[in-house]
């Protein structure tokens, strides 16, 4: 090889390197900017935008749409199908009522809702079947990053904390060891804003403030359950923690 052969083989692989590097950063932008401009366009009808609203506190099943908007179902339909299209929304099957989904934004849009108008509270009320591992882990968190009070409760009981529960809570640095699972109506108080996290206890109760359909991580059984649950759980205690004011 010549003098300067090296040196300029080397060069033109870092020259192509580089340019192979920003077509890729632009195709990526161009991709977002896409994007982004599909979810905009979803979002500039009126009723799609009412509907993230609705959601972003809480999740709701059609029908409970249906009855806020006071629109058809077919054209409620529409709306759903276009807002999952763009992945704004999803959709999950109750674990309670079969014959019930619940609708909930999408994590990147449950981020980007805008904070609309959210409710005063004395004190949070999480509410699950058992009060053994979805409700108390919610409590727990909440009480790290808002000053309002917060307990949880269960529509019915389970014996003993979730043994799963508690390790994930240590890993967080909460600790649920103390803790004991209690009934509902024992707790609840007025002012309370109360926050279902299973779909059962809020069917049992026949609607309530707020709804988190966050899967059973029971049914499972793995410690990934736990943590996958611990996880939903604390992204919507950081969004509601920014909208809900003390009363």
């Amino acid at each position: 090889m010549r003098s300067g052969e090296g040196e300029e083989v080397i060069v033109n692989s870092l020259t192509e390197s580089f340019v192979s590097v920003n077509i890729e950063a632009m195709t990526s932008e161009r991709t977002d900017l896409a994007r982004r401009a599909a979810w905009h366009a979803a979002l500039a009808d009126p009723v799609r935008l009412r509907i993230v609203d609705l959601l972003a506190l809480g999740d709701r099943s059609p029908g409970e749409l249906r009855d806020a908007l006071s629109v058809p179902s077919n054209l409620l339909a529409h709306h759903l199908g276009v807002l999952e299209t763009e992945g704004i929304v999803s959709r999950r099957r109750s674990e309670g009522d079969r014959r019930r989904s619940y609708v909930h934004l999408r994590p990147k849009a449950l981020a980007a809702a805008a904070p609309g108008l959210a409710p005063r509270a004395r004190r949070l009320l999480f509410v699950c079947t058992g009060n053994s591992a979805r409700s108390p882990l919610a409590a727990a968190f909440w009480t790290t990053v808002s000053p309002i009070p917060a307990v949880s409760a269960g529509t019915r009981p389970a014996d003993r904390t979730s043994a799963n529960a508690i390790a994930v809570a240590e890993r967080y640095g909460l600790d649920l060891t103390d803790h004991i699972p209690r009934r509902m109506e024992e707790l609840r108080a007025e002012g309370d804003v109360v926050v279902t996290l299973c779909d059962r206890a809020h069917e049992d109760l026949g609607g309530s403030v707020l709804h988190w359909s966050i899967p059973n991580p029971r049914l499972r059984g793995t410690p990934d359950a736990y943590e996958a649950a611990f996880e939903d759980i604390a992204g919507r205690v950081q969004v509601l923690a920014l909208r809900l004011t003390a009363a």
